[in-house]
């Protein structure tokens, strides 16, 4: 599926650099699996999720709230199809076919879409200049703005690439985002902000990311304490990669799923926390 053509009036990003309507602050995330039984009874009771059904494809879709705040989408991948299991963030924006041809242009890639989601939204599926996937979404009528520092909700994303600065520039110019002006006490590391928040790290690993797959993502979602969370994980068949550890954006661990899909849980520094937990709705639904 290919961008509608004509659907999007580019002139704003050729004068300003920046993809018409295209905010970039990260919006959802959606894991492709080869088990939604299996993702559904471990990231349920790890995060806290409740489930609904999706609205296309029932029964091979699922919905995952938090704190009845939609935050993610778990879909079954097809039978004989051999890709691997991973969570693919995807970035806001107010018109999605705007920000496609942006990102033609800055020299990513749109494999699939700008196209209508069955929720009511609209989305692409893209890829940046150093191969990294990622979505663009314009969220479904109705559906809340993004909460990072409630448990259970997507709380950072790092992406791993060969050089930081180079990956870092091709966001600044699509999305607008602005970089970090301290220093990252990672050496490599890049962290962009939206709207004056911190809301993505990118680090450079060298020619190392190539022996590990490629440039990727690393999704982590904010749960009320990282040390139990992670043993619970362990419990559901999921296992450390990274152990808990203090950063600059709160403490963090890094795992994978059973089926060996990474992901990363992260408490994010206490006060953020505790107004979020404060002001979220009566639900039932914690962080596991």
């Amino acid at each position: 599926m290919t961008d509608r053509t004509g659907a999007a009036d580019v002139s704003d990003f050729s004068t300003t650099g920046r993809a018409p309507g295209a905010p970039g602050a990260p919006c959802w995330v959606s894991l492709m699996t080869r088990n939604l039984g299996l993702a559904r009874d471990f990231y349920g009771p790890l995060l806290g999720w409740k489930f609904l059904p999706g609205t296309r494809h029932r029964g091979n879709e699922l919905i995952a709230t938090a704190q009845g705040r939609p935050v993610a989408g778990i879909g079954l991948l097809p039978a004989g199809v051999r890709l691997p299991s991973v969570w693919t963030p995807f970035l806001g924006a107010d018109d999605v076919d705007g920000a496609a041809l942006a990102i033609r242009q800055c020299g990513g890639t749109v494999g699939v879409g700008p196209l209508d989601d069955a929720e009511g939204g609209r989305l692409a599926f893209c890829s940046d200049p150093s191969g990294a996937v990622f979505g663009v979404r314009r969220l479904p009528p109705g559906y809340p703005p993004p909460a990072p520092d409630r448990p259970g909700s997507p709380a950072w994303l790092e992406l791993v690439v060969a050089e930081a600065p180079f990956a870092a520039k091709f966001y600044e110019t699509v999305f607008g985002l602005d970089r970090e002006s301290a220093p990252s006490p990672v050496a490599e590391r890049v962290v962009l902000r939206h709207a004056g928040r911190p809301v993505l790290g990118i680090r450079g690993a060298g020619p190392s990311v190539h022996r590990g797959g490629g440039a990727h993502w690393l999704a982590s979602f904010a749960a009320e304490d990282v040390d139990r969370a992670a043993a619970r994980a362990v419990e559901l068949g999921g296992r450390i990669t990274r152990p808990p550890a203090d950063g600059p954006d709160g403490r963090s661990v890094q795992l994978t799923d059973p089926e060996g899909t990474f992901f990363g849980l992260l408490t994010p520094p206490a006060r953020r926390l505790r107004e979020a937990t404060s002001t979220a709705p009566e639900t039932g639904v914690g962080s596991g």
